[in-house]
């Protein structure tokens, strides 16, 4: 089992940042990637961005232009939250590992961002 450390969540006010932290043992997210999801309270789980192939990053709609992933080393995947908005508020997830039945194999604790004023 792959362990998936998440930090970095917090309160902030609409147009805030945040920045989240996943890491990870092994260098697993050079094999397989990594996502960021997040769930809003009573809402479905949604996926927020991911990268794949070491350099191929794509982000959700709803966050282009203010989310950004990057990196500091193999085994530590980050997640910068720029104006922060309202609707961002949830828990956020990293994942990585093999997919099946789209879902990754391994998740993160969660990480809550809540963004109020």
């Amino acid at each position: 089992q792959v362990q998936l450390v998440e930090s970095g969540g917090g309160l902030v006010h609409p147009g805030g940042s945040l920045r989240l932290s996943c890491a990870a043992p092994g260098r697993i997210f050079n094999v397989y990637g990594m996502d960021w999801h997040r769930q809003a309270p009573g809402k479905p789980r949604d996926w927020v961005a991911g990268i794949t192939g070491g350099t191929i990053i794509k982000y959700a709609d709803s966050v282009k232009g203010r989310f950004t992933i990057s990196r500091d080393s193999a085994d530590t995947m980050y997640l910068q939250m720029n104006n922060l908005k309202p609707e961002d508020t949830g828990v956020y997830y990293c994942a990585t590992g093999p997919t099946s039945n789209n879902r990754r194999a391994y998740w993160g604790q969660g990480t809550q961002v809540t963004v109020s004023s």
